[in-house]
């Protein structure tokens, strides 16, 4: 038997010397770059996965905490009984506490700023001597009588009482109505 000379690189023809390179280098250069591109594309994909999961479950855990909605006390002191006057109605707690305090010879009570027919707010006309809505146009007389307008009844009251440092306290979570003959209680109206 005889051997086949090999040839050397320089005689072959191009074809031939395409053939005739080593096949491990051209499956390293071809499979190390693939490897790393599925890995860097798998670390995306599981980012992605994780960061779509993530927001889900933050909109899941939103609903579990519910708005809360701060509002104030039912019950404040409002002052001493001196410090209002006799047939005056004190707006200053209007805004803040919801309440107008009137003061006549009798004594005190307390009126809710809630017009009965739709609930918005009267305002308290001085020169008039009435509460009046500038929603639908009920009135009322100071102690809360319903006299014109839509609202079908008279505003409500609140409790009120002296405190034992001597000041008014007012219960807004015990409320009054004059149809149902609460203002007789001797809660709605405080004897100074």
């Amino acid at each position: 038997m005889s051997e086949t000379p090999v040839p050397s690189q320089e005689n072959l023809t191009p074809t031939q010397a395409q053939v005739a390179k080593p096949a491990p280098q051209v499956l390293e250069e071809v499979s190390a770059p693939g490897r790393r591109k599925f890995l860097s594309w798998f670390f995306v994909a599981w980012a992605s996965f994780a960061a779509a999961t993530g927001g889900a479950l933050s909109l899941v855990l939103r609903f579990l905490f519910p708005n809360v909605l701060f509002e104030p006390k039912s019950e404040f002191k409002a002052g001493y009984p001196n410090d209002y006057e006799v047939g005056t109605v004190d707006t200053r707690f209007k805004d803040r506490f919801g309440v107008w305090i009137v003061r006549v010879a009798e004594g005190m009570y307390v009126l809710s700023t809630i017009c009965t027919h739709l609930g918005c707010t009267p305002n308290w006309l001085d020169a008039e001597g009435k509460f009046k809505c500038p929603c639908h146009g009920s009135g009322f007389y100071k102690s809360g009588i319903n006299f014109e307008g839509p609202a079908p009844r008279p505003l409500e009251r609140f409790k009120i009482s002296l405190a034992d440092d001597g000041q008014i306290l007012i219960d807004k979570s015990k409320k009054f109505q004059q149809e149902k003959g609460e203002w007789n209680n001797p809660e709605s109206f405080l004897t100074v």
